[in-house]
Formats: structure tokens, sequence, C-alpha cells
């Protein structure tokens, strides 16, 4: 197994689990339903899908990124759910936990509050190279309002530790992501990103050390979720070991539309013991 966090052997590299960074050359690792063999059949039988299952094929979002262009040629975010409200337990309401390194709140990120400091963390050269998000602040802002005008199937948050921010998240629902047409998703799959933004922050271990607290906390805070899953770019090492070093299991290597991913794992039943 990698070292406890491997950006640590890795210079400055940043803990991320991200979205975007091409891998060209990959095979495609999907999961296909089976045409009916007795389509011919008199027999019909009248299906009625949840609503969650209907949305995720509504939406037309592509994963990594890949966002359908809206009428104005800026993404179409899902219906809004009420104020306060989301489909991942009210990640608002989770409040902060203690860890090794101090106190993690994960607040949800406000727009007027939080952008510019999410825009320069996204333009660290470093960042950008797996995150794909440099360049000019509204590019940045899109990206937050897609999720924060959505209906609460991913919201991006600000990590901070005893008071500072110094991480960004983005916890999402994995069954209801574009993400779930490339693997065997699960109900209730809760995905996870992070990014740790300030310089001073990589190469401390933290990213393990939050990553598995942050896991813990969503197991205690969503008993519907059996699994957290993550998707790295297999490239990102750093990031690979420090979910390794979470109790995240490697699962497969899958290759989704602008990358070459590392499927991580964190079962419920394992919790304890990985």
């Amino acid at each position: 197994m990698p070292p406890t966090d491997a950006s640590a052997n890795a210079g400055n590299a940043p803990v991320t689990d991200i979205r975007t960074a091409a891998s060209p050359g990959a095979r495609v690792c999907r999961i296909e339903s089976a045409a009916d063999a007795d389509a011919d059949s008199e027999d019909t039988l009248d299906l009625q899908l949840p609503d969650e299952l209907l949305a995720l094929f509504a939406d037309d979002a592509a994963v990594d990124g890949e966002r359908s262009p809206g009428a104005a040629g800026t993404a179409a975010p899902p219906a809004p759910l009420p104020d306060g409200d989301d489909l991942l337990d009210r990640v608002a309401a989770w409040g902060p936990i203690s860890t090794s390194a101090g106190a993690l709140h994960l607040v949800p990120v406000r727009i007027a509050r939080d952008l510019p400091i999410v825009d320069r963390w996204m333009n660290d050269p470093a960042v950008a190279a797996f995150w794909g998000l440099a360049g000019p602040q509204n590019a940045i802002e899109e990206h937050l309002r897609f999720q924060l005008s959505g209906d609460g199937r991913s919201i991006p948050c600000l990590g901070m530790l005893d008071g500072t921010p110094m991480s960004y998240w983005e916890i999402y629902r994995a069954d209801l992501d574009p993400l779930a047409r490339y693997y065997a998703a699960r109900p209730h799959d809760t995905g996870v990103h992070l990014l740790i933004g300030a310089v001073g922050d990589r190469g401390r271990g933290l990213g393990g050390t939050l990553l598995r607290s942050v896991a813990d906390l969503v197991l205690d805070k969503r008993p519907a979720c059996a699994r957290i899953v993550a998707e790295p770019d297999i490239r990102n090492t750093p990031s690979v070991a420090a979910f390794l070093s979470a109790g995240f299991r490697f699962a497969a290597e899958v290759d989704l539309p602008a990358k070459r991913a590392a499927l991580m794992v964190r079962d419920r039943s394992l919790r304890h013991l990985l």
C-alpha cells in the first residue's frame, strides 16, 4: 500500500479527486443493459421508474464537467428543490467534526463570499492540471452555480479547518450522477471530490486524514448510503494514495469521457477494518 499520504513524496502536488484531464487511447468500462430477448411478446409490463432515476436519464450533463449548454449557451441545471433541502440529507446541517488535524466543517459555498478563494485555488497550475477550471473567474462561478441552483444532488463546500478555509469539496449523489453510467452504481452511493487549496497544507498528510473523517461523516449522516465512491485521475498518484490511506479500496480503472479514473470505494461494512 502506498504511504499514508503520497503527496509527501510528490512535492506540492495537491490531493484532489478531479473531473477532467483527457486520457487518450483508453478502454471503455461500462455497465450495459441487455435488450429483452422476447421483445415480440404480446405481454407488456408497465414499469413506474423512481423520480430520481428519471431525473438521471433527463440530465444530459456528461461526466467530468462536460455540462450540456442551456438556451443561452450555459449549463442548464436540474430543477431546484426547496431552499435548504438537498438529496444528500442536508449537508448544510451536518456541522463540524473533530479530526486529528483539528475541527473540520464542510460549509456549502456562497458565491459572493467564496468565489475569490475558489478561483485562486483553481488557477493554481498544480490544481488546474486535473480540475481543468483555470481561467476567467466566471468559468468557476458557472461551475459552482450549476450545483448550487440544481436539485441538490451535488453540494460544493469549503472545508474550514479550525475556522480557516483550506480545502474545496464536492459531496454528490454518485447514483444520480452521469458517473453511474460507468460503474455498477447502487442506490444512495455518495461521491466525494477534494482539493487541498493552500500550498502549505499539501504534503502534510492532511488528504488522507480529512478524507477518512469526511467519509465517516457521510456514513453517519446518510444511513441509506452503503458506499462512498471517488474517481480521481489514475495519473494523480497523491490523490489515489490519499484515498487508500483513508480506507478506500481500489475497485477498477474506469474510462470516463475526459480521463481514465481510479474508481475508489469505501464500504460501510469495512469502515472499521480499513
